[in-house]
């Protein structure tokens, strides 16, 4: 049953880079497709910071950030037929999308050209409602925790989706680059699929929590000479890093066909020679977020594999404490706020 609820409660930036302050907008109607979330928790990632600056030039003041939010469902819309009132769910990055086009048709919909974003000229998970088409509304597995789900929809799928595109098997010899909020997650979902995988890091202090994270192995990324020597090694090497690096000795550590992905941006250009991409057959990938129907599945997956992520909680009224700790790299791994 369609819901007119008046005003939703939040915690929303006024200015770039301002802190965030307590937070009341209108909502009219819930739309026939929508259902309306009570928010329980909800994790910061590092793009909240980046629309909180407007690094991006998209966002619209006040907004609320959030886009990795569980919660339980208050209302529904009047077609929404496979969602539950009380139901757990969980909301990634993406909101909507068209439903029509031949990315949606095809089961892809975070590639769609009309697709919304949670938080992007719309208010987000900070807040104690959230409303998104019940299509992106993901059903939560019993098992798992909300404070440990909540940054699986989005830190988790942008690490799921390329291991899962690329094609990741038993056998397969993946390199995780950086290991924090993406690749502690990266270690784990890389380890269910049984790959042989080697963690890379600029903290060598690192190497024993990695391991007991899924890798098999552990490099120092400052050390040249031990990168070097990976030269022809992997199938997948997933960089979750926001820094610049020599990333031709990161296509020459790929095997043929073999794939150096991108899910962190580093702040220069990324260049590299062709020929060795031309010699292997190797290649340059990059990816966002993933569709509902990975969200899904990347959920099951943790479900029976038991991959979480590692996390600090915070009541979501000491929400600027909380961007504090991140902006300064304190938080291990994933910040969540509560309601």
């Amino acid at each position: 049953m369609s819901k007119t609820t008046s005003k939703i409660h939040g915690y929303a930036a006024h200015a770039a880079g301002a802190q965030l302050l307590p937070f009341q907008y209108e909502v009219g109607e819930l739309q026939p497709n929508e259902v309306e979330i009570q928010i329980t928790h909800c994790g910061i990632c590092h793009s909240d910071l980046h629309l909180i600056d407007n690094d991006w030039g998209m966002t619209q003041f006040p907004f609320i950030p959030g886009h990795e939010i569980v919660g339980m469902i208050a209302a529904m819309g009047t077609q929404v037929k496979d969602r539950a009132h009380g139901q757990r769910v969980a909301v990634g990055w993406q909101a909507d999308s068209c439903g029509t086009c031949e990315w949606c048709l095809r089961g892809e919909e975070n590639l769609c050209a009309q697709s919304v974003a949670t938080c992007v000229r719309r208010n987000g998970g900070f807040a104690e409602k959230v409303r998104v088409n019940a299509r992106f509304a993901i059903p939560v597995p019993e098992v798992l925790a909300s404070e440990n789900t909540a940054p699986l929809m989005c830190g988790g799928i942008t690490v799921y989706n390329p291991i899962r595109t690329a094609g990741v098997f038993p056998g397969s010899r993946v390199a995780v680059i950086g290991i924090g909020g993406l690749g502690h997650l990266g270690l784990q979902f890389a380890h269910v699929f049984g790959a042989e995988v080697t963690a890379v890091s600029t903290s060598p202090n690192k190497e024993s929590e990695a391991k007991s994270l899924g890798a098999h192995h552990f490099v120092n990324s400052r050390d040249s000479t031990a990168v070097k020597k990976l030269a022809g090694s992997f199938d997948l090497v997933l960089s979750t890093v926001n820094q610049d690096m020599d990333w031709s000795a990161w296509v020459a550590a790929l095997r043929p066909r073999g794939t150096l992905w991108f899910v962190g941006v580093p702040p220069s250009p990324v260049a590299t020679h062709v020929f060795p991409l031309l010699a292997g057959q190797r290649s340059i990938a990059g990816s966002p977020s993933g569709s509902p129907h990975m969200l899904q599945e990347m959920l099951h997956v943790a479900a029976r594999h038991k991959v979480q992520a590692i996390t600090e909680a915070f009541p979501m009224a000491q929400v600027n404490d909380a961007m504090a700790k991140l902006k300064k790299n304190q938080v291990r791994y994933r910040a969540v706020l509560g309601n």
